[in-house]
């Protein structure tokens, strides 16, 4: 499985960006998919995830409500709107996808995963 992340860039503060991964193969509506988050000098960090059909979504406390996980199974995709971006929103951000999960409580652990995407620069200028 590849996954293939685009839509990062430069944008300035308060303003919006949509992210896309698009997974390679026929089985991408079995699974789960997470986004997560790289700034320099910190570790990873879980940012949403989507359950298969989208039923049900995930989001990190402090990001709910500005950034929206959605996917579209007939497209191989999943998306990642992020709204009223902040400086410190800057990082790389990665899609990953887990293969028929079965305890959606562990979607938050990068370590669950178990395809990742090459991840896509997010820089956001105050």
């Amino acid at each position: 499985v590849q996954l293939v992340e685009s839509g990062g860039g430069l944008v300035q503060a308060g303003g919006s960006l949509r992210l896309s991964c698009t997974a390679s193969g026929s089985t991408f509506s079995s699974y789960a998919m997470g986004w997560f988050r790289q700034a320099p000098r910190k570790e990873r960090e879980f940012v949403s995830a989507i359950s298969w059909n989208g039923g049900a979504t995930y989001y990190t406390a402090s990001l709910k409500g500005r950034f929206a996980i959605s996917r579209d199974n007939a497209k191989n995709t999943v998306y990642l709107l992020m709204n009223s971006l902040k400086p410190e929103d800057t990082a790389v951000y990665y899609c990953a996808a887990k293969v028929n999960p079965t305890d959606y409580s562990r979607l938050y652990y990068n370590q669950d995963y178990d395809y990742w995407g090459q991840g896509t620069q997010v820089t956001v200028s105050s």
